[in-house]
């Protein structure tokens, strides 16, 4: 995947979605560069990985690609509470698969949103997992769990080819 197909992953979900965004899970920030390139100067993101390198890593390249676009690294795991304002959207690409229980998770994710505020997915269509992607769920599976984290309005955006469990897709939820 590249810059393009992570910008397609996210469009839908982000577009007319306000301005204030966090990246949870981000690594060293694929998808944060995607979230900057389709908020624009106006926009602003919190950016949040336990990993210290990897947040420098993508600190760097959007400081370079994006400089106009506000961002506040933080350095933390998102599945412990988190200080962050009231977010417009939140981005959750590729981490959630890392979380077993994943309804805790997505209560502290809920309640960081305003009212209608976006959940934006990006995950492997699969339930089986491997040892580097331990717990994925699939668009069906996430629209269940979507519904029972107390989100609405769940809907598949897109999806692209994966080499790693056949295929990858994007969601977006409301609070």
């Amino acid at each position: 995947m590249d810059h393009a197909d992570h910008v397609r992953l996210l469009r839908d979900g982000v577009h007319g979605g306000g301005t204030a965004w966090a990246d949870l899970g981000s690594g060293e920030g694929a998808f944060t560069l995607a979230l900057a390139d389709l908020l624009g100067p106006t926009g602003s993101i919190h950016t949040v990985d336990r990993d210290g390198r990897a947040v420098g890593v993508q600190v760097r390249a959007l400081r370079e690609a994006f400089p106009s676009v506000g961002l506040t690294p933080v350095v933390a795991d998102f599945t412990m509470p988190l200080e962050l304002p009231p977010l417009d959207g939140i981005v959750m690409a590729n981490s959630l698969h890392f979380v077993r229980d994943k309804l805790g998770v997505l209560g502290l994710v809920r309640g960081y949103l305003r009212p209608a505020g976006r959940l934006v997915l990006v995950e492997y269509d699969t339930d089986h997992g491997n040892p580097w992607v331990p717990f994925p769920l699939s668009s069906r599976s996430w629209a269940t769990l979507a519904t029972e984290a107390g989100f609405r309005e769940t809907r598949r955006l897109v999806s692209v080819p994966s080499r790693f469990l056949g295929s990858i897709y994007s969601a977006v939820s409301l609070r």
